[in-house]
């Protein structure tokens, strides 16, 4: 190993066996002994050198010793470490197999939805990673309204049908003071698509305030019934259709949650959406500061039912704005270049299909030149007036 210099804080050697041992302990899930890493590292330094190093970085946090003849595992500030010294050299491309698994299940299907699309996004994070996949879409306050229908129910009621650029169809129920006639709402219907397409819901209220203000005398009905039917929050975090969960039953696989209580606490977890919605977006504060890609380790979140996990998650962004994220959850003892690679890959992939794309951003591929020589395709929505094609072929 050279000279003792100083790296990340540690000298050579001790970082040198710490990232030894952190990798030995991701693919054996054993306490690794001095006699192991001695093997590891050469000649250079005999088992008691080892030792003495080992008891130095048990004193300073980065390792533990579960039993006293046993050897030892990484601890938080071990994994953070290691995790630290993978972003400072970090390439965020996967294999090329990844990459092509990733086109081949998002993309190669042109009758897709958007919903699809992210909820088999989750599926092949899941896959690909062995741990828990989750995608958040964007929320439809802040997604680019392609079509809208305002359909008459009882008691002063309407179903409104959103269809966004993305590909996502949105339905909710809207209560008026006061009823409107089929006419009045298709008319309504059509003015918001013929004047605000292409915008996003938050900005429409705000466009529709302004109208009017400035052109009561000549819009006032029309306004006003267009600004009470879009007039619906959406903009305070996704709902539960907003998040994709899969791969909850490979946490079962991990002896870390070998423990009933423990299990039962961690699958809770992922059954309340909302709540898996709010640690993603914590996590995603740091985003600004990471090159994208979030990595948390054990109480770092300040989840105590996600204490031996580790989260890593990356945003995607319409603009410059974030609107949904990547992420994959599980043991502490994780693969983190490869996940790191995954979740970063997919999220620089829909960066480039939400920006790019002349019309419709989203799904894909399947507009523009695709990322793996895919063939360009095109994708169907149906709402309650039949087919709309909203990406090209």
């Amino acid at each position: 190993m050279g000279k003792r210099r100083a790296v990340h804080g540690l000298d050579e050697r001790s970082h040198e066996l710490l990232l030894t041992l952190v990798r030995l302990h991701i693919a054996t899930g054993e306490p690794i002994g001095s006699r192991t890493l001695s093997k590891q590292a050469g000649q250079t330094l005999s088992p008691a050198s080892i030792r003495n190093i080992m008891a130095d970085l048990e004193e300073q946090g980065y390792v533990a010793q579960p039993h006293t003849s046993a050897g030892r595992i990484p601890t938080d500030r071990g994994y953070r470490y290691y995790v630290d010294t993978l972003v400072a050299d970090f390439d965020a491309r996967p294999s090329r197999t990844d990459e092509e698994i990733i086109q081949r299940s998002l993309f190669s299907d042109p009758t897709v939805t958007g919903e699809d699309v992210l909820a088999r996004a989750s599926h092949v994070l899941s896959n690909l990673s062995s741990h828990v996949g989750i995608v958040l879409s964007p929320p439809l306050s802040r997604d680019l309204l392609q079509h809208i229908e305002f359909i008459r129910l009882e008691a002063r009621r309407v179903l409104v049908v959103a269809v966004s650029r993305t590909g996502l169809v949105r339905n909710f129920v809207v209560r008026l003071d006061e009823d409107l006639s089929p006419g009045e709402l298709e008319r309504t219907a059509n003015y918001i698509v013929e004047n605000f397409a292409g915008r996003s819901l938050a900005d429409i209220r705000v466009e529709l305030l302004r109208r009017m203000s400035e052109e009561k005398h000549l819009y006032d009905r029309l306004l006003k019934n267009a600004l009470v039917l879009c007039n619906r929050d959406l903009g305070n975090g996704a709902t539960e259709s907003d998040v994709y969960v899969d791969g909850t039953i490979n946490m079962l696989d991990a002896p870390e949650f070998a423990d009933a209580a423990r299990m039962r606490s961690i699958f809770r977890m992922f059954e309340e959406k909302g709540r898996l919605v709010k640690i993603i977006n914590a996590c995603l504060t740091q985003a600004e500061t990471t090159r994208g890609i979030v990595v948390q380790i054990g109480m770092e979140h300040h989840v105590p039912g996600l204490r031996d996990c580790a989260i890593v998650t990356a945003p995607y962004h319409y603009r410059h704005d974030s609107v949904g994220s990547f992420t994959v959850v599980g043991p502490m003892r994780m693969k983190y270049g490869r996940v790191m690679r995954l979740v970063g890959y997919m999220a620089k992939m829909f960066d480039q299909l939400l920006n790019d794309a002349p019309s419709s951003p989203f799904p894909p591929a399947l507009v523009g030149q695709p990322p793996v020589g895919q063939s360009a395709g095109h994708i169907q929505v149906v709402n309650l007036s039949g087919s709309q094609n909203l990406v090209g072929g």
